[in-house]
């Protein structure tokens, strides 16, 4: 046993990991492969063309180019990356806080739907630890955002505590909530098989702005006005604001480094998540880069699946 606090170290991948699938909206064929990195790199995509890097783009929300129906992030020379929240939330939810995503085309594929096959395949290649202590985002004071009735607010927390609410006018969704104290056992059993969801009265529409071009069965759940198309109907109760909690850990992940904060959300979506954010990082008092305590360890552990509560001092490098 160690006398260290477990999570106190950042954390890569053991092994490279190879997936193909294809992309929701452009429907093209998506070869990604993640590569372990050392410590405070945090995720960084590289996009290829024919087996050369053209692009090193973080995911931060600095690089946030587009939030219609998923979340895009980019370079200044107009290379992007879409649809990077599912993986970002499989990474972040599995606390894991570097990794180099090498990705061929400008879409992560969409795989079933959820953030299942990521999580699988970091679980069965393993996380490491590195030798530098964590680095986490602590929000300092509440930092609020409003469109309309939709509203996303942070505040102080000593973890990551989602709470989540949507508010469809359909009886197939309704108004669903949930909040959980967010960790990767949590992440594994509570929200990492939730799917994407939509309409299929918007299925024309989008076709014709060239998006769900790759959408099926086989990923999305299907509505029609009076039920669910999958045959298989739903994986847990309440699939679909579970889905919307993966979905905000993915573009949280986006703060560069995992938050101590809790984060309610009411109505929102892709660019709510986005706009906290950017409110957070806008007010340079509400927020603080703190450092996880040393401890001196007696023998080596495996990763654990929580952060614990602790108390942290400022990073004054």
């Amino acid at each position: 046993m160690s006398r260290r606090f477990i999570g106190s170290r950042q954390t890569t991948i053991a092994h490279e990991i190879q997936l193909r699938g294809t992309g929701v909206h452009s429907g093209a064929p998506v070869c990604l492969v993640l590569h372990p990195a050392e410590a405070d790199t945090g995720f960084r995509f590289l996009v290829t063309k024919r087996g050369r890097i053209i692009a090193d783009i973080p995911a931060h929300i600095d690089s946030v180019k587009n939030l219609t129906l998923c979340t895009v992030i980019g370079d200044d020379a107009g290379v992007t990356v879409g649809t990077v929240e599912h993986l970002l939330s499989a990474l972040r939810g599995l606390n894991v806080d570097n990794c180099f995503i090498e990705i061929d085309a400008r879409e992560v594929p969409i795989m079933d739907g959820s953030a299942a096959t990521f999580v699988n395949a970091i679980d069965q290649t393993g996380i490491r630890e590195l030798a530098q202590p964590r680095k986490f985002i602590k929000v300092l004071k509440p930092v609020r955002v409003e469109e309309g009735d939709c509203w996303g607010m942070l505040t102080p927390h000593s973890s990551f505590h989602v709470d989540v609410e949507i508010d469809f006018p359909t009886a197939l969704i309704g108004r669903q909530r949930m909040a959980l104290e967010m960790n990767a056992g949590a992440f594994r059993n509570e929200i990492c098989r939730a799917r994407t969801f939509g309409f299929m009265r918007d299925v024309e529409s989008l076709w014709k702005a060239g998006l769900a071009l790759g959408a099926s069965l086989e990923n999305t759940v299907a509505l029609a006005d009076d039920r669910i198309v999958n045959s298989e109907g739903l994986r847990y109760p309440q699939e679909f604001v579970r889905h919307k909690v993966l979905d905000a850990v993915g573009d949280l992940a986006l703060a560069g480094s995992p938050m101590l904060a809790s984060y309610r959300s009411v109505k929102g979506g892709h660019r709510l998540n986005a706009r906290v954010l950017q409110a957070l990082f806008a007010d340079r008092d509400a927020w603080a880069v703190v450092r996880a305590p040393w401890v001196r360890e007696v023998v080596p552990v495996e990763v654990s699946s929580g952060l614990a509560a602790v108390n942290y001092a400022a990073d004054r490098s």
